[in-house]
């Protein structure tokens, strides 16, 4: 793991030394074991490098036998070794043990067309010194972000935002449309970020920038096929698997350095870190966060797990008070607005396994997307069978089995306006969002807070939302099983850009720490869309293979515990007596009417009730609108207003390499 950067001018060349050391200056909590710039006629590439395989020689950038080919790399490739050894069959010469210099040989032998090759989370720039073309490519799923700026022969990338930001040349503008987008879905759609002309290059795609100018394409994407859905046994899915899984996280536990897991108390985490502790790894260390509120605490599920593992367990408490502290951090890191505080104890459970002597944890990220654990699923699947018959009195009462404590408050309303809310829409099933149009449209209703202009520059709303989702589906997704539409959805918008970005890459990049996703190998989730969508879930029993899998190694008790789904305390930790002093700065009438972002006094009013009631607000809309607002506004504060990362700590012992000259 690593954090990249880069510079190409076509036009007009520039020495790019300096400002590279900056770029790497402000992202060096991605990488501070070592650092290098490579310099050409045309810019360079800079790295910062968490080193986790080969620690001796395997410093970047890189080269190819000739030094006409040169490679910066965030992430692992996890077949390197299997790779390596067909590479130097066919004559290559290799002069260190790391991963990254894979990368260059590949180029040398399949172009671009490389990337289909590689087992891996990454996000990586080779640069071509014959052919003058940079090549930024980045990992299937999007577990590590790669972020551009062109403009006129010009290309800036970076790991994060900020470092493109040292470039004093480049605008800092939030984009509106990126801003509506999140107060809809969570994430933006496409490539857009919440900076204007800030790109971010989508999962499974590649740049080509030349002199001819910059063209992007694709070389993976997701697809569901249901076609043998009925030929093969559940034993035959289960077996494959297990297999699958035991040999994804074979080959992620291939470091240099000590690997430990999360281990959250759930299905995901628990099985992965059986697998690691009964295969490969006897002295396991596991972590966990657990949380004063016991609403969201579940700790007493991670002591049944390691009790049953027998890892050894470390552990971080979060308060309220802890996530008003950090959260200013938080989006320093984000570089975008949130509607949830959960990253926040992410980031305090990353600091924990860093200062435990850890580099790399193992996550069970990944599976509820494409095993179908997210209750959005049975949402779905709930509603389609209500509209077969709609005027039913009995098919209503299965939204009860979803969410029971919903229907035991407010002596049965809140059960009846659930019922009423999942009615909506209810008989519009041919709807290729159907699946996430209620959540979509609730989300969206946060809006109202927006000032007059901001809703005038996004004023084609939630309909223009809805035709760009549509435009971006593949040709046959209609002919998909609904579970599969489903999990197509969550996993193209939820999973990159906040799962895997807010509340992953960014929360352990943070502290220095890699985390590996054993469940988002392209093998397993290949696999996962082929598995007949009644073995994902069985009825409303979400993740049905994983569970029947999981039971060869993990207690039944764990198996098929109700699923908790991982949330953090909201409001009450920005109001009352620990509330941090910034909450008010950036909340008051003048910095809300300064910024221009929201209306004043529907903002004034919801902070007044959060103060009568000291943060302890019931609704969920409520609850993220308080968070959407003041990262907001804290984003504006941070890289707008305020940018000024200075001091950037001075690098130590920058390698420094330049071009030389090559034969033509």
């Amino acid at each position: 793991m690593c954090g990249i950067a880069g510079i190409i001018n076509f036009d007009f060349p520039e020495d790019v030394e300096n400002l590279l050391g900056k770029m790497l200056g402000v992202i060096r909590h991605r990488g501070p074991d070592s650092f290098g710039i490579y310099k050409n006629r045309s810019g360079g590439l800079a790295s910062a490098r968490l080193s986790i395989i080969d620690l001796t020689t395997g410093d970047q950038p890189i080269h190819n036998e000739d030094e006409s080919i040169w490679v910066v790399l965030n992430g692992e490739i996890f077949n390197f070794p299997e790779l390596r050894q067909n590479l130097e069959a066919k004559g290559h010469r290799f002069t260190t043990q790391t991963d990254t210099e894979v990368l260059v040989h590949l180029y040398e032998d399949h172009g671009s067309e490389f990337l289909g090759l590689l087992n891996g989370q990454f996000a990586f720039a080779i640069w071509d010194q014959r052919r003058e073309t940079l090549l930024l490519g980045r990992d299937r799923v999007g577990i590590h972000p790669l972020f551009y700026y062109e403009n006129k022969g010009r290309l800036v990338f970076g790991s994060e935002i900020k470092a493109i930001f040292m470039d004093e040349k480049i605008p800092r503008h939030l984009d509106f449309q990126t801003i509506s987008d999140i107060f809809t879905a969570w994430s933006p759609l496409g490539g857009g970020t919440a900076f204007k002309d800030l790109k971010q290059l989508l999962p499974g795609h590649y740049v080509v920038f030349s002199r001819k100018g910059i063209a992007i394409r694709r070389y993976w994407g997701l697809t569901f096929d249901d076609s043998d859905s009925y030929k093969r046994p559940l034993s035959y899915w289960t077996e494959e698997l297990e297999h699958l899984l035991y040999e994804a996280t074979r080959i992620r536990l291939r470091a240099d350095v000590p690997v430990g897991t999360y281990l959250s108390g759930g299905l995901d985490s628990t099985y992965i870190t059986s697998i690691v502790k009964n295969k490969f790894n006897n002295r396991l260390h596991s972590f966990s966060v657990s949380f004063t509120d016991g609403r969201f605490d579940e700790a007493p599920f991670q002591a049944k797990a390691v009790d049953a593992i027998k890892s050894d367990h470390r552990s971080v408490r979060c308060t309220e008070k802890d996530i008003g502290e950090i959260f200013k951090d938080i989006i320093w890191h984000t570089e975008t607005p949130v509607l949830r505080t959960a990253p926040a104890p992410l980031f305090q459970l990353s600091r924990l396994v860093r200062e435990s002597g850890y580099k790399v944890v193992l996550t069970g990220e990944g599976a509820d997307e494409f095993f179908a654990g997210y209750d959005i699923f049975k949402e779905d699947r709930v509603r389609r069978f209500w509209a077969r018959n709609p005027d039913s009195k009995i098919r209503p009462g299965l939204i009860a089995r979803l969410y029971p404590d919903i229907f035991t408050q407010g002596n049965g309303k809140a059960g009846k306006f659930l019922i009423g809310f999942f009615r909506k829409g209810l008989n519009k099933v041919d709807s290729p969002y159907y699946s996430h149009i209620l959540r979509w449209e609730n989300t969206s209703h946060l809006k109202a807070f927006f000032s007059d202009d901001l809703l005038d520059i996004t004023e084609k709303g939630f309909e223009c939302f809805l035709n760009r989702f549509t435009s971006t589906l593949p040709k046959d997704f209609m002919s998909w099983d609904p579970l599969s539409r489903a999990q197509y959805t969550e996993a193209s918008i939820f999973l990159p850009s906040y799962l895997l970005s807010s509340q992953g890459d960014r929360m352990t990049m943070g502290n220095s720490v890699e985390g590996r996703f054993p469940y988002l190998d392209h093998r397993v989730i290949e696999f996962a869309c082929r598995v007949p969508p009644r073995y994902r879930m069985k009825g409303l029993t979400e993740k049905y293979i994983l569970k029947e899998t999981a039971k060869k190694l993990i207690p039944l008790e764990l198996v098929d515990r109700h699923k908790h789904p991982y949330r953090a305390p909201m409001s009450k930790c920005f109001f009352g007596e620990s509330a941090p002093d910034y909450v008010q700065d950036l909340l008051s009438d003048g910095a809300i009417t300064k910024c221009g972002y929201f209306e004043p006094k529907r903002v004034s009013l919801l902070l007044a009730k959060c103060d009568r009631q000291k943060g302890n607000i019931l609704s969920e809309r409520e609850n993220m609108a308080v968070v959407g607002i003041l990262s907001t506004q804290l984003l504006d504060h941070l890289f707008i207003k305020n940018f000024h990362p200075q001091p950037v700590r001075k690098l130590e012992n920058v390698r420094i390499f330049i071009q030389k000259n090559l034969m033509t």
